[in-house]
Order: C-alpha cells, then sequence, then structure tokens
C-alpha cells in the first residue's frame, strides 16, 4: 500500500483549485492514496466522473467539489470589494463611501 501524497485538502485549499485537478490531488480530497485512486478508475469506483487526457487522468473541479457534498463556493466580503473596485476601474468610476454622500 502505497502513502497519501500529502495531508488532506483543507477547505480554503479545495476553493482555490484549477478548473481541473490531477488524480493525485483528487485521491488527496478525498484521503485516500493515488494507487486506490487508480484500482477505483480502473474498477469504475470513482466517487466522480474522471478525464483520460493522453496518458493522464483530469479530474474536473466541480464535480470532485460536488462528490465532497460542495454544492456552492462561498463568497468573502473581500472578493466582493476586490470585485466592485475592479468593476469601478473598467467603467471609469470610482466607488463611493458613506463619507462621499454627506
Amino acid at each position: 500500500m502505497s502513502a497519501r501524497s500529502g495531508p488532506p485538502l483543507g477547505f480554503a485549499e479545495a476553493f482555490d483549485l484549477p478548473l481541473s485537478v490531477d488524480l493525485r490531488t483528487a485521491a488527496r480530497a478525498f484521503g485516500i492514496c493515488p494507487g486506490t485512486a487508480y484500482k477505483l478508475i480502473r474498477i469504475g469506483g470513482f466517487p466522480c466522473p474522471v478525464l483520460r487526457v493522453g496518458r493522464h487522468y483530469r479530474i474536473p473541479t466541480a464535480h470532485l467539489l460536488r462528490s465532497l457534498g460542495i454544492e456552492e463556493r462561498p463568497v468573502y466580503a473581500v472578493d466582493l470589494e476586490a470585485g466592485a473596485g475592479h468593476a469601478a476601474l473598467l467603467d471609469g468610476t470610482h466607488p463611493q463611501t458613506t463619507e462621499d454622500l454627506t
């Protein structure tokens, strides 16, 4: 039996994943070793859809998160502020504060 490829993924790390991940990362998310992940793919028992790209396996992150019971990605206030600031730069306006209105 081979060892895991690292500690299990935490929520913060899971939400920073790209659109698809390699099999080792998906195995970490499920808390299994990569060897077990390969065996599950061979018998059709991997818990989410797996894409074969050449000789490599890729797992769409949306399917991975859904299989882990994570249906929605949380929105953080800092993300909203950054988005509002970026939108203001794009349309040439500046975000108003309550001090600007008085």
